[in-house]
């Protein structure tokens, strides 16, 4: 008899345009079965030919000090543009001579492909770090060029402005929505069903293009409320993930952005969901979650239930930081609606557990402190 394949009996939604093929079939080897709804448009990112040419101009027209790079594939893009321009030696000179900062690995491969070099990168990938990293500096006078990933990145111009910033943002491309919205509509109406196990997202447009859709439906509440509870959002990594916080969903993400480690992940996390799950604490303490009973080194723990919310939420990220709106949003209706209530939450989660499962992430939020 065969060794059942380890997403068995599972059904998982899949929202990605780009390279499809390729992760269904990782998930469809692995034995699940899948429900395909693109959340953006089949075509290629969309540039504006023209629209871009004027930025790139406008950023040539006056000394760059520095520069913020946002996507690999916006940065590619853009070099490519302006080569057809014949004005690639030019935009090379200028953005050379600027403090470079990139967001990610693959944004820096295409910089250092043409010769550049970034001054800093945030390991975790998130723009929120990048401008975490400019807190505090005196950015008066100083002319930033901000290449846009997609979606406008105009609040971030703004905070930059607020520092004292002259801010450029440059648009290589635009993600559009799926023209065709009905896979999405039967999509939603399959999570907020609770009739899939998990939903894959690889890019943070395809959570505001699911949420947006989710609208007209009338079932955007019973959505959120069925990732907040029974169906795994899994994101492929963790700029993909921050884009869920404002709706206070719980994601998971692998270590590395990558296609084959996030259909990994699912691989032990949604068995783990349907047997009891099984963490390893700091300090030797071993948690065990099934259903509502929670035991700690085989005991059994009573929880309130703002504070089996908290645990639920962060047991559902092991070791890595949920923020504290998005654990606010899990708690339960009644509770006071303040971040008070979820340090309250914390506290007692803490006292029923120990002081030192819970960890505070300064400015971010909290992770549940698993073993390495």
């Amino acid at each position: 008899m065969s060794e059942a394949l380890p997403l068995s009996g599972f059904r998982v939604g899949v929202t990605a345009a780009r390279k499809v093929d390729e992760q269904i079939v990782l998930l469809e080897r692995r034995g699940a079965a899948v429900e395909w709804a693109p959340a953006l448009s089949l075509d290629p990112n969309q540039i504006d030919d023209g629209q871009l040419r004027a930025s790139t101009e406008e950023v040539l027209g006056r000394p760059v000090d520095m520069f913020l790079a946002t996507t690999g594939i916006g940065m590619k893009s853009w070099f490519s543009a302006a080569e057809r321009w014949g004005l690639l030696p030019d935009l090379l000179t200028a953005l050379g001579s600027a403090e470079i900062l990139a967001r990610g690995p693959k944004s820096v491969g295409a910089l250092r492909r043409q010769g550049l070099r970034e001054l800093w990168a945030p390991e975790s990938e998130c723009f929120e770090d990048v401008l975490e990293h400019l807190r505090g500096r005196d950015l008066t006078g100083l002319r930033i060029v901000v290449q846009e990933h997609g979606q406008s990145l105009s609040m971030v111009a703004h905070a930059l402005r607020r520092q004292g910033a002259d801010v450029t943002t440059v648009t290589v491309y635009r993600v559009e929505a799926a023209s065709d919205l009905e896979p999405m509509f039967a999509l939603i109406d399959l999570v907020a069903d609770r009739s899939l196990d998990a939903v894959t997202f690889t890019s943070a447009p395809a959570v505001a293009a699911l949420m947006d859709a989710a609208g007209p439906t009338g079932r955007r509440e019973e959505l959120v409320g069925a990732f907040q509870a029974d169906v795994v959002a899994s994101c492929v990594g963790p700029v993909t993930a921050a884009a869920f916080e404002m709706w206070g969903v719980p994601t998971i993400y692998p270590e590395r952005s990558r296609l084959t480690a996030m259909v990994k992940q699912l691989e032990v996390e949604l068995p783990s969901r349907r047997s009891g799950l099984t963490l390893e604490l700091v300090g030797g303490h071993q948690l065990l979650l099934h259903g509502d009973d929670v035991l700690l080194d085989g005991h059994e723990v009573r929880l309130s239930p703002a504070p089996a919310a908290v645990l639920h939420a962060l047991v559902a990220n092991p070791g890595n930081v949920v923020a504290r709106p998005a654990l606010l949003a899990m708690l339960p209706s009644g509770t006071a609606g303040s971040e008070h209530a979820v340090e309250m939450a914390v506290a007692r989660l803490r006292a029923a557990l120990g002081t030192r499962t819970v960890q505070t992430v300064v400015k971010r939020g909290y992770r549940l402190a698993v073993a390495p």
